[in-house]
């Protein structure tokens, strides 16, 4: 199992990228206690075959990982939605793209701990390849929107040392401005959406 929820996402959204995919899109929402993801790509997909396979943890696809014998992701991520009161869905087909969704109760004790989502949304902005990745996150309401393609537009190469230090505070910042996730209460609609200068 992984030690956080971001490094799960991280994990199936690097799958994504890894499977060719052009466009990646990572949703977040939070209402409450309940949170549901979805990693949508546009790669080369699946049949119901190799889904099936990658379901199983001692599969992995034959040179994805060298010194990897077994591929835990998936079948790790759903074995923590069925012990945390979840759901997980699987979907694709070959050159159609692949979605991976799940919803898990934040309440559970055994739900793991969100993780540092700044750092990830910075890391994923940075995976190398010719794709682009829309994030989306929302807490009760309120909304942060961002795309690689936009950021690059603005600061230029992600990976200049002054523009990802932009990048770190653009992303730090605006997640402080979501409510609290373990705060159930509803909040005022607002939308955060503003870039970097």
């Amino acid at each position: 199992m992984h030690p956080t929820l971001s490094d799960t996402m991280a994990d199936i959204v690097q799958n994504s990228f890894e499977s060719g995919a052009k466009h990646v899109s990572l949703s977040i929402v939070e209402e409450g206690d309940r949170l549901a993801v979805e990693v949508r790509d546009d790669g080369c997909g699946m049949d119901e075959a190799t889904q099936a396979r990658v379901l199983d943890p001692f599969y992995t696809a034959p040179g994805k990982h060298p010194r990897r014998k077994v591929g835990l992701g998936l079948p790790f991520l759903k074995m923590t939605t069925d012990l945390c009161g979840g759901t997980f869905l699987l979907e694709s087909a070959p050159g159609k793209g692949t979605t991976v969704a799940f919803t898990l109760d934040l309440a559970n004790v055994d739900t793991p701990p969100m993780g540092d989502l700044p750092s990830l949304f910075v890391t994923l902005m940075n995976y190398p390849g010719e794709h682009d990745l829309a994030i989306h996150h929302a807490v009760n309401g309120t909304v942060f929107d961002a795309s690689r393609s936009e950021l690059e537009g603005v600061l230029g190469s992600l990976t200049d040392a002054g523009a990802l230090a932009l990048l770190n505070e653009y992303f730090a910042s605006n997640e402080a401005e979501l409510p609290t996730h373990t705060h159930p209460q509803p909040h005022p609609q607002k939308a955060v959406t503003s870039c970097p200068n």
